[in-house]
This record gives C-alpha cells, structure tokens and sequence, in this order.
C-alpha cells in the first residue's frame, strides 16, 4: 500500500515537472501539489533549490521530507489534517509566508515553540484551528513571533505589539514606567506588595527637614530596608534647575572702582518632580 503511495505520488510530481518544463532538479523553484488527494508529502530532497511549494486541500496529517529543503520561502499547507507540527518545521529559517490555517492543530504553545527560530516570517495563517480558542491567542503569537507582520490576514500594528509585551511582560513594563520621565510606579518586582505609606512619610520627612534632597538623611539609617530603597528612589526624582539673575549683576567698570568688593547676585533655584 504503501509503494503505491509513493508511485502515486512520483507521478504526481513528474506530471507537474513536465507541465512546467523544468528540465533538471535544480531548476525546479516552484511546485504546485496542492488538490492532489495526497495523503502525505512526497519525498522533495532532490529539489534544492525549491523556494514555493504548494500542498494545500489535500489530506496531509504529519509534515515530513522536507529537511533538506531549507531555501523554501513560501509553503502552503492550509487546508489538511496537520494535528502537531513540533519538530517538523523549525528548520526552514528562509520561510517568509506560511499558510497553516484549517488543520487541526491543537496546542499553541507547542505552534510558536516550533517557528521561533523563523525570523523571516512575515505571513502567517493559523485560523480555523482549534488553538485559535485559546485566550489570549493572537496576543501570544504576536508576542513571541515578533517578525510577523501579517497575521490570520489581518496587519500586526503597533499599539496591539505594545498591549502584548505588557500583558506578557508585566515586571518590565512596570520597571520600563518607573523609568520613563521620572515616573515612579507602586509595582515592586518579585511580586512583593508596595510599600504602604514609605511615599507620604518621604514627603513629610522633606518638609520637616529631615529629608536632605542632596544627600543621604540621617533617619535613613533607621528605616526598614524597603523604605530605604523607595526613599532614595524619592530623592532622586527631584530636578532642580537654577539660574542668575543677571539683573543685580554689577558692571565691570563698578567693580573695578568701588571700595568694596561687591556680593556675588544670587542664584535662584527651582526643584519640581
């Protein structure tokens, strides 16, 4: 039964061969299998050079024979029966538009794992499978193939990377927003609670004078460790900006002739968080 496949299919593809007037191996770049009632794929190693290939609506329930096939940049292999695809595909890094939509492939993670090192990809079809129903599903494959920028036929923006990297990243997004501009967030990493209270007590430490926005306050010492971190996180997000005030400032000529030397103008200066 088997040979009979395989006859099957080797006829299948000199007919194609022939039709296309290819007349070496080599010079075969695209194949068209697809609506072929094949069962599974037909030995392609002699084509090192194919870089299309079509096997899409047949009835195909395991990817094999394609590990030496590594210049493919196009496959197609929607509409099968594909049920796991792990260890199958990871090595066509080339691939730059795969169709895998209307299988059955069920587990998402396993999906991803496998075309993590296709940095290529840019298409990429994975509707009407049953991990589509998974939540969060286009919010993960967005996440964790960042090359892709055409997904179920719908364009990746921007703003739907960004609310993924947060909903996967949520301990570097929240060290990323206490970073940017100065922002402090109440998110501690680790999972630990914020600080209850550490924020108000800074500030009535400051304005009681206890606080030094210069250096290290003396009551500093004796606080928890906890509050010693947020304190000084407090301390560094002042800004303080100063300026002279030009006006008091005495001419050269006066300097020279007056009796005494003249006081240097004051130096304004501003803190604001």
């Amino acid at each position: 039964m088997a040979d009979m496949i395989d006859l099957l299919s080797v006829q299948i593809i000199e007919k194609q061969i022939e039709k296309c007037g290819y007349r070496t191996d080599s010079d075969v770049h695209e194949l068209y299998l697809g609506r072929k009632g094949l069962r599974e794929i037909p030995d392609l190693s002699r084509f090192r050079m194919l870089k299309y290939l079509w096997l899409n609506h047949n009835k195909i329930s395991r990817v094999n024979y394609l590990s030496t096939n590594f210049r493919l940049s196009e496959l197609h292999l929607d509409h099968n029966e594909l049920c796991d695809i792990t260890g199958s595909l990871k090595h066509l890094t080339s691939l730059h538009t795969l169709m895998l939509n209307d299988n059955r492939l069920t587990q998402l993670q396993a999906t991803v794992q496998e075309l993590k090192r296709m940095t290529n990809l840019r298409v990429l079809n994975l509707f009407h499978n049953p991990l589509q129903q998974d939540s969060g599903y286009r919010s993960y494959v967005v996440q964790h193939l960042p090359s892709v920028e055409l997904l179920d036929r719908e364009q990746v923006r921007q703003k739907e990377r960004e609310e993924a990297f947060k909903l996967f990243n949520p301990e570097r997004t929240a060290v990323l927003q206490s970073l940017g501009f100065g922002r402090r967030t109440d998110s501690v990493l680790g999972g630990r609670p914020p600080i209850q209270g550490s924020a108000s007590s800074c500030r009535s430490m400051e304005h009681s004078g206890n606080c030094d926005i210069t250096g290290v306050s003396d009551r500093e010492n004796v606080l928890p460790f906890e509050d010693q971190v947020l304190l000084r996180g407090y301390q560094r997000s002042i800004m303080r900006f100063s300026l002279v005030d030009w006006s008091r400032m005495p001419p050269s000529f006066q300097k020279r002739t007056a009796e005494q030397p003249c006081d240097p103008p004051p130096l304004i200066s501003l803190e604001f968080r």
